[in-house]
C-alpha cells in the first residue's frame, strides 16, 4: 500500500511539473505575440460636422496648441476634383453643396470647429501649395509650402494675424542658400533654445535651424551630417548601398527634450537621428522595400517627460508604427488602407495632445482628420493590430 501511495505521489508530481512546463511554454509564446506599448482606439465621431457645407481638400498638416486645440491645414479647391468650368465654388452656386473650408481650421478637444482662416493677404505671399502647420510655445501658427516657388515661411498669431515672412518668395531650390528655403515640408520647435527646425524639404535636401524670433538661419545639414548636395540621385533601390544625401522630400525634423533630432528621410525609407548641432547619431530603415512615396512620412512623440515612445505615420503602407524612441524598435502598429474610421488613405501628418491622444491627417484622396484616443500602456499585439476600433472597455 505504501509503494502504491508513493507511486501515485510521483505520478502527480510528474504531471504537475509537466503542466507547469506547458503553461510556461504557453506564456513564452504569448510573450512573443504581444508587447507592452501605448494602446489606442479611433474616435469615429471626431471631429464633428463643419458648418456652411464646408468640406476638406487634401489635409497636409496638423498641430496642437496649449489648450489642446487642433489646427490643420488643407489644400481646398486645388484638390477637390472640380469637374465643371465653374467649379465647386461657382458664383452663383450650381447647388447647395459644397464649398471648400478655409485653409487653416481650429477644432476644440470635443471636435467642434472653432474658427477658419487663411489665404492671400496684405504684406505676405501665401504659398502656392500649402504644406505643414505648426504651433509654437506662444501659440503662434507657422506654415510652409511645397509649390514650385514656395521658398519662404509664414508666421501668424493664434487668431490669424500676420506676423512675419521668413525667406524670399519665388526662388528656386538651393540647399546651401541662407536667404531662402526650398519648398518647406514642416516646422517644429525647441522653445528652450528659441529655435525652429525646418524640414527643407521638397526642393532642398536639408534640415535648417532658425532663430524663432528673428527668423535668421543659424545652421543646416544634410544626411549623415554631410554638407547638402543637390545632385540628382538615382532611383531608390532597396538593395543598393544607402545614399549619403537625403531624398526629396525631407518630410520632418523633430527635436526631443534630450537633445536629439529625428528626421524623416521619406523616399529613403529611413529615420536619421542627430544631435542638435547636426552630428549624426544613428539611423533605422522602416519597411525598406517601400518605393514611390516611401514609408517615413511624419513623427510625433509620447507626452511622458522622457518621450519614451515615438509614433511614425507611414502613408504608403497605411499604418502608424508605435516605436521605442531610444532603441528605434517597432513595438506594434495600427491601421489599414480604406475610408472607414481607423483606416487610412495616405496618412500624412501626426501629432499628440497633452493627454497622449493621436491626431492624423490624410492627403491625396484621403482628405480627412482623425483622432485616436490614448488608452494607456498595456499588452498589445506585435505586428499590425489592424483597425483599432472602440471596444467599450
Amino acid at each position: 500500500m505504501t509503494r502504491k501511495r508513493n507511486s501515485l505521489r510521483w505520478t502527480a508530481l510528474i504531471l504537475t511539473v509537466g503542466a507547469l512546463g506547458v503553461a510556461q511554454a504557453s506564456l513564452r509564446a504569448t510573450d512573443r505575440q504581444t508587447v507592452q506599448a501605448p494602446r489606442f482606439e479611433v474616435d469615429p465621431v471626431w471631429p464633428k460636422p463643419m458648418p456652411n457645407h464646408w468640406i476638406l481638400g487634401s489635409v497636409i498638416g496638423v498641430g496642437i496648441d496649449s489648450r489642446d486645440h487642433v489646427f490643420i491645414i488643407h489644400r481646398g479647391d486645388s484638390t477637390l476634383n472640380q469637374r465643371t468650368e465653374a467649379g465647386l465654388n461657382a458664383k452663383p452656386p450650381i447647388g447647395e453643396c459644397c464649398a471648400s473650408a478655409p485653409p487653416i481650421l481650429e477644432f476644440d478637444p470635443d471636435g467642434n470647429l472653432v474658427k477658419g482662416w487663411g489665404g492671400p493677404g496684405e504684406g505676405y505671399v501665401w504659398p502656392g501649395s500649402n504644406h505643414g502647420v505648426a504651433v509654437d510655445d506662444k501659440d503662434n501658427i507657422w506654415i510652409g509650402g511645397n509649390g514650385p516657388t514656395d521658398s519662404h515661411i509664414l508666421k501668424f498669431s493664434h487668431e490669424g494675424k500676420f506676423l512675419q515672412q521668413i525667406g524670399t518668395p519665388g526662388q528656386g531650390s538651393a540647399s546651401n542658400d541662407s536667404t531662402h528655403f526650398g519648398r518647406v515640408a514642416k516646422i517644429t520647435f525647441d522653445p528652450k533654445a528659441g529655435e525652429a527646425y525646418v524640414a527643407d524639404g521638397y526642393g532642398n535636401k536639408r534640415v535648417a535651424v532658425l532663430d524663432m524670433n528673428s527668423g535668421k538661419l543659424k545652421r543646416f545639414w544634410g544626411a549623415y551630417g554631410n554638407k547638402p548636395d543637390d545632385a540628382r540621385l538615382p532611383p531608390y533601390d532597396p538593395s543598393a548601398p544607402l545614399v549619403q544625401q537625403f531624398r526629396n522630400p525631407v518630410h520632418c525634423a523633430e527635436p526631443t527634450t534630450d537633445g536629439l533630432v529625428y528626421v524623416c528621410d521619406r523616399p529613403n525609407d529611413r529615420i536619421q537621428v542627430f544631435q542638435k548641432n547636426g552630428k549624426f547619431v544613428k539611423e533605422v530603415r522602416i519597411a525598406p522595400a517601400t518605393r514611390g512615396d516611401g514609408s517615413v512620412w511624419d513623427i510625433a512623440f509620447s507626452k511622458d517627460p522622457a518621450q519614451k515612445y515615438m509614433y511614425l505615420a507611414d502613408g504608403k503602407n497605411e499604418r502608424v508604427y508605435v516605436m521605442d524612441r531610444q532603441s528605434l524598435e517597432i513595438l506594434t502598429s495600427f491601421g489599414d488602407g480604406g475610408r472607414q474610421p481607423g483606416q487610412f488613405f495616405a496618412v500624412h501628418s501626426i501629432a499628440t495632445d497633452s493627454k497622449g491622444n493621436i491626431y492624423t491627417t490624410e492627403t491625396y484622396e484621403g482628405k480627412r482628420l482623425q483622432k485616436f484616443r490614448y488608452k494607456g500602456v498595456g499588452q498589445v499585439k506585435r505586428g499590425n493590430q489592424g483597425v483599432v476600433w472602440p471596444t467599450g472597455k
